[in-house]
């Protein structure tokens, strides 16, 4: 099992841990933000395959910002590939 850390840009949240085994996402913790959509997001992706993951979430805009905590997740899980 892989650990990583990811600090997400333009967004609420400030620190995102989490591990991957067999290329699955396991126990994600995020900082900042929106507590309770972070909690749910965590238990969501908690197993699934990080390619899934990604497919589902990049690109998840909020409000007006470029950006959200959902597409910065996938960014994250994209660093983290690189260096599986």
């Amino acid at each position: 099992m892989s650990t990583f850390e990811y600090a997400p840009k333009g967004v609420c949240s400030r620190l995102m841990n989490f591990e991957i085994n067999d290329n699955k996402i396991h126990n994600l913790r995020v900082m900042g933000g929106c507590n309770g959509n972070l909690q749910g997001i965590g238990k969501l992706v908690e197993g699934m395959d990080i390619d899934e993951v990604i497919r589902r979430v990049e690109g998840i805009r909020c409000g007006g910002k470029a950006t959200s905590c959902p597409d910065q997740l996938a960014q994250a899980l994209k660093v983290a590939k690189e260096q599986l």
